[in-house]
């Protein structure tokens, strides 16, 4: 009797002992299902407000295919994003705004009692909040160039004229300044 007891014992802790490795190997996969940045989230929780989170091993990246992947930035939305936060404030009656692979071109209508210096100022520091800083910035209140800029809405990078057209705009506004 005194024989089956520790066996006993020894038998109970190595069945507690494999339970709760079990228990920890699937909070652990169910973790990592949960932070599987390719997985959708419910369709019931608001997305915006959200945090943002991705994890990885090496093992989990093929690199082969890593070197080929590229950071695209929607420039439509860029140039919405940009041109909505300026109109949220009282300095700007209309705006429009021209996202490149390298420029943002903001042409803007200030509010008449607005000053024309803080009024650049805030257009530029608006778009420098939203972009990455490699994007050279530039505004204009010369609401002339609003149409030029738009003359580009459906513009792309690899058109022949393209470059040139982009730099007499920016010559243009900042003669405008």
């Amino acid at each position: 009797m005194k024989r089956i007891i520790p066996i006993g014992l020894s038998v109970l802790f190595l069945a507690t002992g494999c339970m709760d490795n079990d228990t920890a190997t699937n909070e652990r996969e169910r973790i990592q299902n949960q932070l599987d940045p390719n997985k959708e989230a419910p369709a019931d929780n608001d997305s915006n407000n959200r945090l943002g989170y991705v994890r990885y091993s090496k093992e989990q990246i093929d690199n082969d295919k890593e070197k080929q992947h590229s950071i695209r930035i929607d420039r439509t939305k860029m140039a919405d994003m940009i041109t909505r936060s300026m109109l949220r404030s009282d300095a700007f009656k209309e705006a429009a705004t021209l996202v490149t692979d390298e420029e943002v071109l903001i042409a803007y209508e200030k509010a008449d009692d607005f000053d024309k210096e803080k009024a650049s100022q805030m257009a530029e520091k608006t778009a420098a909040s939203i972009l990455p800083r490699y994007f050279n910035i530039y505004s204009t209140d010369n609401t002339n160039l609003i149409n030029d800029i738009q003359s580009l809405h459906n513009s792309t990078t690899t058109e022949d004229d393209y470059d040139n057209t982009i730099n007499n705009i920016i010559k243009e506004m900042k003669n405008s300044k």
